[in-house]
């Protein structure tokens, strides 16, 4: 890897006071890593600077023809003082998936998780430790070429910021109300569903506030060329326990490849438990939630690592899942892996990695 340069901040910012009411994704550390792409040299080296804005040409490329990509990941404070990172190398290799599909350079992933990995140790000291907090690590990618032509742009740049957060949801692990979302669609195969690309998000957020105006948490994504097979939940994965089987959507191009996902099918495999990965239409979810099969729902991501799901509304149909409390299999994945995470449970797949002085 390149030598990291690092610049101090000579202005550094207070730190919050209440670890135990942070938001989430609205105060920043003192430093970001920046790293650029030019064509004739490729990506040049990193450098840890004061977090501030950046300088762009308004005719960048990212800002007219929507490539950019970006990663979510996050570090914990262990008891034993450790600073842990949860599978950057997942999500580096994810981001050039993303990379791939929108045609923008890749990036060297074990050199990248060094960097930040760096970035992280320099801003140590905003890491909390309270229950449910954690360092939110955001990695981005944005085309910056000054041209205005639907093409890949000819200059990149590679940003890291970083934000100590509290839980996603207020609740916690109150179950959340979801909407069905049955008009508009997320994502279709054959387009960008399975990169993690800001233009998936854009796209969601008019029926986030119809959701909300509804008062539901989230939207329930459904296929986009039948209405009728589920996809995620809101900007996250989502698994059902029907019977004794516990079911997430196949990844079939339009579904992201949740490093959460991922690690939530390896722990439930680890305990022996029957897991299919498969398509699922909202009727065979109707129809066992009428035979009393429908026993538990959850969402998983990174911010929330999981989230469960105490209600499904989809037409007329309200379906209510578990009498408001998380179940049981939610719960014992949430413990399991914040656990691996904050390094009180084994690690047996190698996921967690200290981030070193």
């Amino acid at each position: 890897m390149k030598p990291i340069r690092i610049e101090r901040t000579q202005n550094p910012k207070p730190k919050p006071a209440d670890e135990g009411n942070l938001p989430f994704g609205k105060i920043f550390t003192d430093h970001m890593l920046v790293m650029d792409y030019k064509e004739e040299t490729g990506w040049g080296a990193p450098s840890i600077e004061p977090y501030g804005p950046i300088a762009m040409d308004p005719a960048s490329t990212g800002l007219h023809y929507g490539q950019l990509i970006f990663e979510g990941l996050k570090a914990y404070r262990a008891k034993d003082g450790r600073i842990l990172m949860f599978r950057p190398d997942r999500n580096m290799a994810r981001m050039n998936e993303s990379c791939d599909r929108m045609c923008i350079p890749p990036i060297d992933a074990p050199a990248a998780v060094e960097a930040i990995a760096k970035l992280v140790s320099v801003e140590r000291d905003w890491i909390p430790s309270a229950e449910g907090t954690s360092l939110y690590i955001r990695p981005f990618i944005i085309a910056n070429g000054a041209f205005l032509g639907v093409h890949p742009s000819n200059a990149y740049k590679f940003m890291t910021i970083l934000c100590p957060v509290g839980p996603y949801y207020k609740g916690g692990l109150a179950p959340v109300r979801i909407y069905v979302e049955d008009k508009y669609v997320r994502a279709v195969v054959g387009g960008t569903g399975s990169a993690k690309c800001a233009g998936n998000y854009a796209a969601s957020m008019r029926s986030q506030v119809e959701a909300e105006k509804q008062g539901y948490a989230q939207v329930l994504w459904l296929d986009g060329v039948e209405r009728k097979y589920i996809e995620e939940v809101g900007a996250m994965n989502v698994f059902f326990v029907l019977g004794d089987e516990v079911v997430t959507p196949a990844l079939n191009g339009s579904i992201l490849p949740g490093i959460t996902r991922n690690s939530v099918l390896q722990v439930l495999r680890d305990r022996g438990m029957k897991v299919s990965e498969r398509q699922l239409s909202i009727d065979e979810l109707v129809r066992a939630h009428k035979d009393g099969a429908f026993r538990e729902a959850f969402g998983a991501g990174t911010a929330a690592v999981i989230s469960p799901i105490g209600e499904l509304k989809y037409g007329d149909t309200v379906m209510n899942i578990g009498g408001g409390k998380i179940g049981e299999i939610s719960q014992k994945l949430y413990d399991e892996i914040t656990g691996i995470q904050r390094g009180e449970r084994e690690d047996k797949h190698g996921w967690v990695y200290e981030v070193k002085d």
